[in-house]
């Protein structure tokens, strides 16, 4: 297993784990959350500006790991309130575009730092 902390794109961690590792041919990216990085916090409260910022970090994840949409394998969306999935949903959409990974939706009962969504994926190179 490798990790990759060298990557720009990700967001400092707030565990103990790695924002994404490889392993045997797989990238599993860890939940990311709305993190802005040209102020290097997390922008909390707006669900539509929280998963945009989402997608737009895991493009430039993936294209720092020389990956796109079409090597993500499976996604995990995480939502505190599943009241925000078709939000969510469109601007995924967008952001996939015709390339449709396998997805699961979750609600869950809190998110860390009280980020309202939270992304994962696993890729295979």
């Amino acid at each position: 297993m490798v990790e990759r902390p060298e990557l720009a794109s990700t967001a400092p961690a707030v565990g103990p784990y790695s924002a994404v590792t490889e392993a045997n041919g797989f990238v599993f990216l860890s939940g990311q959350m709305g993190y802005d990085r040209s102020v290097g916090e997390l922008v909390l409260g707006d669900v539509a500006v929280e998963a945009q910022l989402i997608m737009t970090n895991i493009e430039a994840l993936l294209g720092e790991l020389g990956l796109s949409w079409e090597n993500v394998a499976k996604t995990t969306i995480f939502l505190a309130d599943m009241g925000d999935f078709a939000t969510v949903n469109e601007i995924y959409g967008a952001a996939v575009g015709d390339f449709k990974p396998a997805r699961s939706t979750v609600e869950v009962a809190a998110l860390p730092l009280g980020a309202r969504v939270e992304i994962e994926l696993i890729a295979a190179r």
